[in-house]
């Protein structure tokens, strides 16, 4: 019954809400070290002299390096343990920071941060998993959307510490590795209530890309909106004759968007059928990006006004899919189609900007808008079509 409340694997009531408030509250202080550690390392970088394609083949060894690793986290899982290999990813991420503060040295951070991705990698996907799993079908969208919330809040505030230390020296290096070593504080309070993997997946984790396409490209769609959101607002910006502070307002827009929606969305992915929500989804997203590309950039407060609405709409691909993977599977299935929504939402992390960009250059700056439009049409369509093999998932009771 939906007013009972749910149990725990140690079987208090009420304990799942605390077991999921100390993995939010990992994975929300891991997003303030990663974000003030992604700012560092370029801006360090850049006072190195490397150039732009430079830096982001190094940022990009992350991403690659979540594609490479992703598929092997649920059986390590099972085998270790869920609680004792987050463990052992926040040991190697603060490893990898120690070592970065130690030497400046380009090739040793790339593949430095090819570790780092991997630790990041387990650190997302069995904390998303840990949520999902003991979160109250009834409460799961709006659960997921304060985790979205709090991960955004986090990736705001790393570079507002960083602004505050600086970056020369080892200081913020010893500041990030603090935050790491502070994330594994909630793992010891709430690893008795970590769902166990005790099975193996029936279903490799890439097969959920065909199986469960609606979720899985929801998270390609939404790393690369994301992303590109991020890197490429400013350049819509500067492309269309306005300043460097007007980029920085609009990325500002976009994100207050993002933490903003996330909660109103995830309590109606509570009350609506999630694939029908994750196309409504699109479809506002879509004519929002049609309307932001007719609309004149200049025009700072209607074009202000709809960004931000728009920013929100759009991430709540995030949330939403992952309750919609929440919903259809159960422990080690849950986990691989987790990896798997990982692994797409960083292959689109690394492909959208790219493509995206490119957009930019054929179509002038509003080519940034309607490539998004494009690739939201295209995910339509096949929700559309191939969605519907997929069943419901609706809140289970």
């Amino acid at each position: 019954m939906l007013n009972q409340p749910r149990r725990s694997p140690s079987g208090r009531a009420g304990a799942p809400f605390a077991a999921i408030a100390c993995a939010v509250a990992t994975v929300a202080i891991v997003g303030v070290g990663l974000s003030l550690t992604m700012t560092l390392i370029a801006v360090r970088l850049g006072e190195q002299g490397y150039s732009a394609r430079a830096i982001g083949i190094n940022t990009a060894a992350a991403g690659f390096a979540t594609l490479a690793s992703a598929s092997f986290i649920p059986d390590l899982a099972r085998r270790f343990g869920v609680g004792r290999l987050l463990f052992a990813a926040l040991f190697l991420c603060v490893l990898c920071l120690a070592a970065m503060a130690i030497r400046d040295d380009y090739w040793l951070w790339l593949g430095l941060r090819a570790l780092f991705g991997v630790g990041l990698t387990v650190l997302f996907v069995l904390s998303e998993y840990w949520i999902n799993a003991v979160a109250p079908p009834e409460r799961r969208g709006a659960i997921l959307g304060f985790y979205a919330a709090s991960v955004a809040l986090g990736f705001a505030a790393g570079p507002l510490i960083l602004a505050c230390v600086g970056t020369v020296g080892s200081a913020p290096f010893l500041i990030a590795m603090a935050l790491f070593a502070a994330a594994a504080l909630p793992i010891v309070i709430g690893s008795k209530s970590a769902p166990p993997i005790e099975t193996h997946s029936a279903t490799p984790v890439l097969a959920f890309l065909l199986v469960a396409p609606v979720a899985t490209l929801a998270g390609l769609l939404h790393g690369a909106i994301e992303t590109a959101s991020m890197g490429l607002l400013p350049v819509f910006a500067l492309r269309s004759g306005l300043g460097v502070e007007a980029g920085a307002w609009f990325v500002t827009l976009f994100a207050l968007g993002n933490v903003a929606f996330q909660f109103p969305v995830g309590f109606l992915a509570d009350m609506i059928e999630r694939r029908r929500l994750l196309m409504m989804i699109a479809l506002v997203s879509l004519v929002g990006a049609i309307a932001l590309s007719v609309l004149e950039p200049s025009a700072s407060l209607s074009f202000g006004a709809l960004l931000l609405i728009w920013g929100g709409v759009a991430g709540s691909f995030y949330a939403v899919a992952l309750g919609y993977l929440g919903a259809r599977y159960k422990g080690p299935e849950l986990a691989s189609a987790n990896a798997a929504f990982v692994m797409l939402y960083s292959g689109g992390m690394l492909g959208g900007p790219p493509l995206i960009g490119a957009g930019m250059d054929a179509l002038g700056p509003h080519g940034f808008f309607l490539t998004i439009a494009a690739l939201l049409a295209i995910y339509l369509l096949i929700a559309r079509f191939a969605g519907a093999r997929e069943g419901s998932a609706k809140p289970r009771s």
